[in-house]
């Protein structure tokens, strides 16, 4: 996974209890996951200029920690999966903590499709684009042999939904909240 998305949670990211809406994550999310796709010349700036658009076609979250106004959020992205017509995105965004640690937010995938910009029917990636995005998906190897690619926060092993059980459930964390100790 690479890095390189940062932001500062601002008010309007706010719900009325002072916490980032859980709907926000989702633009978060994308936000993260073109930057990095255009930080590999993969981006909507390479897909326009090949007379393809992408359009979202899943998005899955699971949500782990609660953001609050002014926290710092980062992400960690990868290219998970490259097909003929689509491609999905691995994201975590997580909270820089004042120790340097970081907290998990959210985890998830976002996988996007091909389509002709005239008609909006699914249409192959083309083919330099798709070589580009089996580029920068290196982590691939490493998971399909079962070795964690990437140490998460604390140095625990953590994941994106590929690596639970679909619909296992796990234990819901504390609600970060402004002024609380952590």
């Amino acid at each position: 996974m690479s890095g390189g998305f940062c932001t500062r949670i601002e008010h309007v990211d706010t719900d009325a209890t002072g916490i980032v809406h859980f709907s926000r994550y989702a633009s978060l999310m994308e936000t993260a996951g073109t930057e990095h796709l255009e930080a590999h010349h993969a981006g909507l700036t390479a897909f326009s200029a090949a007379g393809v658009d992408l359009v979202a076609t899943d998005l899955r979250v699971t949500y782990l920690n609660s953001a609050v106004y002014r926290d710092v959020i980062v992400a960690d992205t990868r290219v998970d999966h490259v097909g003929a017509a689509w491609f999905a995105l691995a994201v975590r965004l997580l909270r820089a903590e004042p120790d340097g640690l970081r907290t998990p937010l959210v985890t998830g995938d976002l996988a996007f499709a091909a389509v002709d910009p005239g008609t909006r029917r699914p249409v192959p990636l083309p083919a330099p684009l798709r070589k580009t995005l089996r580029g920068i998906a290196p982590d691939a190897a490493h998971e399909r042999s079962g070795t964690p690619s990437h140490p998460g926060p604390r140095g625990a092993t953590t994941g994106h939904l590929g690596h639970r059980r679909p619909g296992a459930r796990t234990p819901s964390p504390p609600v970060h909240r402004p002024g609380a100790g952590p």
